[in-house]
C-alpha cells in the first residue's frame, strides 16, 4: 500500500516526514516473578507521527537447539488481578493463500472492555487475542508460522521474526502498547474498534479517548519482520508507545539489556541502570541465553519523524 493510500485509508493528510528524537523514560521496577511484565519503557514526543518496529532474533540464536516456554509462577501472586467473565471462542477471521487471521475470546479477561474488530464486511466484538499467520515459509522448517499477536481487550502488541533455518519456530518475548497509554494495575490502550487490510497487512486503530493509528507489516524478511506505525492526532501529551517485558535476573528475563544511539557513541546498559535517554533508535535486547523463551527477539525502536 502506498503512502498516499495509507493515509487514505487512516484518514490523515500524506505529508514530508521530518526526523523527531523522542524521549525514551525508563520506569521499570525489580521484580520476583517472572510472569510479571516488570520492564515498562515509555516513549514521549508530541511531534512523532511515524516510527518503525522491527522484531530480530537474538544474536546467539544459531547456538540454540532447543526452546523452553513453559510459565514459571514461582514467587508470583497474582490472586488480586482483576477477572470479568465471557463466552469462550475460536473465530478464523481471514484466511487466503498467504495468511491466516484467527481471533479468540478467553473464558476470562482483566479488562471488561468490548471491542470491534472488523475484516472487510465481518465484524466481530469481545476478541481477546488476534493472530496472524504466515503460511508456506520456506526460509526455515517450512509450513505455517505464527508472527504478530494482539490483544484487542488491552492493546498490546507482540512481534517475532520468521524462525533459523534449524529451528520449527521461535518464541515470543517483550510486547509494547502503541497510542495514548493509561494505568490501572498495569499499563493499557483502550481501544474503541480495529480494522485490518488484508491487501496491506495493515491494522487500523481507533482509540476510545479518541484519534487513531495505522500498523503496518512491511516487511518479512529472514533477519528481521518490520511493522510501520502511523500516528494520527490527537496522541495526547502522555506516551504515544511503550515496550513491556520482563527482568528478573540475567539469565532468567525476555530482555536485559539497552542499546541506544547517543550522538555519534552507541551506548549499552541493563535496564535496571538504562538512565533513559533522548534518541531516534533504541534496541531492547539480551546478549547471553535465558532459561526460557531462548528465541524471543530484540525489539528495535527506529526512525521516529514527525510532519
Amino acid at each position: 500500500m502506498r503512502a498516499a493510500a495509507l493515509a487514505l485509508f487512516l484518514g490523515l493528510a500524506a505529508l514530508p516526514a521530518i526526523a523527531a528524537p523522542v524521549e525514551v523514560v525508563n520506569a521499570t521496577k525489580p521484580t520476583r516473578c517472572a510472569e510479571e511484565d516488570n520492564v515498562y519503557v515509555k516513549f514521549l514526543g508530541q511531534d512523532v507521527s511515524f516510527f518503525e518496529i522491527r522484531a530480530v532474533l537474538p544474536p546467539y540464536i544459531q547456538a540454540v537447539t532447543t526452546e523452553s516456554k513453559d510459565p514459571d509462577f514461582t514467587h508470583c501472586d497474582m490472586s488480586q488481578d482483576p477477572s470479568f467473565p465471557f463466552e469462550p471462542r475460536t473465530v478464523t477471521l481471514y484466511e487466503d493463500a498467504r495468511i491466516r487471521l484467527v481471533g479468540h475470546t478467553f473464558k476470562t479477561n482483566w479488562r471488561p472492555d468490548v471491542v470491534d474488530f472488523r475484516v472487510e464486511d465481518r465484524n466481530e466484538r469481545g476478541l481477546h487475542l488476534v493472530q496472524l499467520f504466515l503460511k508456506h515459509w520456506t526460509g526455515g522448517m517450512g509450513g505455517e508460522i505464527e508472527f504478530l499477536v494482539l490483544y484487542p481487550g488491552d492493546g498490546y502488541w507482540r512481534l517475532k521474526p520468521m524462525p533459523p533455518p534449524h529451528l520449527q519456530d521461535s518464541a515470543y518475548g517483550s510486547s509494547f502498547l502503541i497510542g495514548p497509554i493509561e494505568e490501572s494495575s498495569r499499563p493499557f490502550v483502550a481501544l474503541k474498534s480495529i480494522a485490518f487490510d488484508p491487501s496491506a497487512m495493515a491494522f487500523r486503530l481507533d482509540f476510545a479517548r479518541g484519534g487513531a493509528a495505522l500498523l503496518r507489516v512491511a516487511d518479512i524478511r529472514p533477519d528481521y519482520v518490520s511493522l510501520k506505525v502511523q500516528l494520527g492526532p490527537p496522541v495526547g501529551p502522555g506516551p504515544f508507545a511503550a515496550l513491556r517485558s520482563m527482568f528478573v535476573t540475567t539469565d532468567q528475563a525476555d530482555m536485559t539489556e539497552v542499546a541506544w544511539q547517543d550522538g555519534f557513541a552507541k551506548r549499552v546498559l541493563p535496564i535496571l541502570g538504562f538512565p533513559g535517554a533522548r534518541t531516534e533508535e533504541v534496541r531492547f535486547g539480551r546478549s547471553l541465553q535465558s532459561h526460557h523463551n531462548l528465541t524471543a527477539p530484540d525489539l528495535i525502536f527506529r526512525d521516529f519523524s514527525g510532519k
